[in-house]
């Protein structure tokens, strides 16, 4: 090797010293650790720690009545999950409503969105108030709110379809019904996905439809080519969002319908619903563990692809196509 053979490889390696931190940035980070540690302590008592049993207890026979009488039994409860009746029928109902709620939960948030942000619009603070205030709202008390407005006798939207001549259907009781009622019930607290999106059309940058306007794109092609691909980045979290709370949705079917599965379709039996009535009902804590991961492993995987697919569609205002 020749001096400038030396010299060159010499001034192509890159810098790996770095200076000490004082000890101002020391004590910085230290504290930040001490005021971090409640929430890592937290974390690990209250969510690893339980998935951790959970993963445990999904390869013994648990009863949690009979604790005592707890034993491994390798994979057995995870070849059940080829057998069990229920878990066919209680997928299904999950996929179907998924399908249906994932569209709605994106376009409602857009459309009311859209609405607040036109400038002809009066009251938009009313407006926005409105929109957000049913987020708000307990679960529970909105459920009873709308156990009364879904009633078939009493209720005042069959109420309304009378007045016009019109019978009302039997809301939470129809196998053809239930969906859009439980629908229905989600859109009406689409509050906070509608604010991100509120503030993601804020954020657009109005150069951009003015440079649109001089090209003679109209409003329609405008919303489509600015608008829509501007705010990806807010549909993307809406969209994560949305997944990860479907697959955590049991107290608003549970409580209105009971979920009981003597219904002809057992069209409310959802996955959750399943896993409760297995580990707390029929207390096979095992299996009901099994089923837990079973879950966990599916709303991963398809929280993954979302990620992954965010590449393709997602604006990125430092990224290069």
């Amino acid at each position: 090797m020749t001096v400038f053979d030396e010299a060159r490889s010499l001034a192509g390696r890159k810098e790996t010293f770095q200076r000490p931190r004082s000890k101002l940035e020391k004590q910085r980070a230290r504290w930040g650790w001490i005021f971090l540690s409640p929430w890592i302590i937290g974390f690990l008592i209250f969510t690893m720690l339980p998935m951790l049993a959970s993963l445990a207890f999904s390869f013994t026979d648990f009863n949690i009545t009979k604790p005592d009488e707890m034993t491994f039994i390798g994979i057995d409860n995870y070849a059940r999950l080829f057998s069990d009746p229920d878990l066919g029928q209680a997928l299904k109902v999950t996929f179907i409503f998924f399908a249906l709620a994932i569209p709605l939960g994106i376009v409602q948030p857009i459309a009311m969105a859209s609405l607040l942000n036109l400038k002809q619009l009066i009251g938009k603070r009313f407006f926005t108030t409105f929109f957000y205030m049913p987020y708000m709202v307990p679960v529970v008390s909105a459920i009873i709110i709308w156990r009364g407005v879904m009633n078939p006798q009493t209720g005042w939207i069959n109420r309304s379809l009378a007045f016009i001549g019109i019978n009302g259907p039997d809301w939470l009781n129809s196998t053809t019904w239930v969906y859009p009622a439980l629908l229905i019930i989600g859109l009406w607290s689409a509050g906070n996905a509608m604010l991100f999106t509120l503030i993601g059309l804020q954020n657009v940058p109005t150069e951009i439809y003015d440079a649109a306007k001089v090209d003679g794109a109209n409003g329609w092609r405008q919303f489509w080519h600015i608008t829509i691909p501007m705010i990806t980045p807010v549909i993307f979290y809406n969209l994560v969002m949305a997944v990860i709370g479907l697959f955590q949705y049991f107290t608003i079917p549970w409580i209105l319908t009971r979920a009981s599965t003597q219904d002809p379709g057992q069209s409310q039996y959802f996955f959750n619903i399943h896993f409760y009535k297995t580990a707390f009902t029929y207390q096979d804590m095992g299996y009901g563990a099994t089923l837990a991961w079973l879950l966990f492993f599916i709303a991963m995987s398809l929280t993954i692809f979302v990620f992954w697919s965010a590449k393709y569609w997602v604006y990125s205002p430092g990224g290069t196509d």
